[in-house]
């Protein structure tokens, strides 16, 4: 098990390390709770990708506080999407929750099996920017996982800028809640 302030330990040292150390933790949200089983890196100097590459604004603050803040954006004009702050204070990357395995609070068939998914059914909302997500007192919160899990890695999916990063993380044994197309080469210690 790795607790909460080892986890914010690891996403202060490296935001695709903290990304791979998030698979197998419990969201939690009021008596929702899934196992994260999808997530993707974002690391604001050197990726196009990210939100706060080359620029901070008041959009994209949180990105820029404690590693496991809260940093929520909606995607689309359409999702809420939920991000942790990585790497320390003062320097923006993040890692986004792309998937979940729901476990208690939700109707039989539900589908957390993408980041829009996610945010519905949790009901995140601008109002959680800012909370601190490694807290466990925090409204929605992040408990750490209890073991280990089988790591598949692949390139992010639903952007255009450096999309060939392999900053895509999930759960193996869990590919039936993860977002398609699934990432499809093991994690190796190279």
């Amino acid at each position: 098990m790795l607790p909460t302030e080892s986890l914010r330990a690891e996403l202060e040292r490296d935001v695709v390390s903290g990304a791979r150390c998030l698979l197998g933790a419990t969201l939690v949200h009021g008596d929702h709770r899934a196992i994260i089983t999808e997530t993707e890196a974002y690391r604001g100097a050197d990726d196009e990708a990210a939100h706060a590459f080359g620029k901070t604004r008041m959009r994209n603050m949180h990105l820029f506080h404690r590693p496991g803040t809260a940093y929520i954006y909606l995607n689309y004009g359409i999702h809420w999407m939920l991000n942790l702050a990585a790497l320390p204070e003062g320097t923006a990357a993040g890692v986004l929750i792309r998937a979940a395995r729901p476990v208690a609070g939700f109707p039989e068939g539900t589908h957390l099996d993408g980041p829009g998914r996610l945010g519905k059914a949790f009901r995140v909302g601008p109002e959680m920017n800012g909370l601190d997500l490694l807290d466990p007192n925090s409204e929605i919160h992040i408990l750490p996982a209890q073991q280990p899990v089988k790591i598949l890695v692949g390139p992010r999916i639903g952007i255009t800028k450096s999309k060939e990063l392999p900053w895509r993380f999930a759960d193996a044994d869990q590919l039936d809640w993860v977002s398609r197309p699934h990432p499809s080469r093991p994690e190796t210690d190279e």
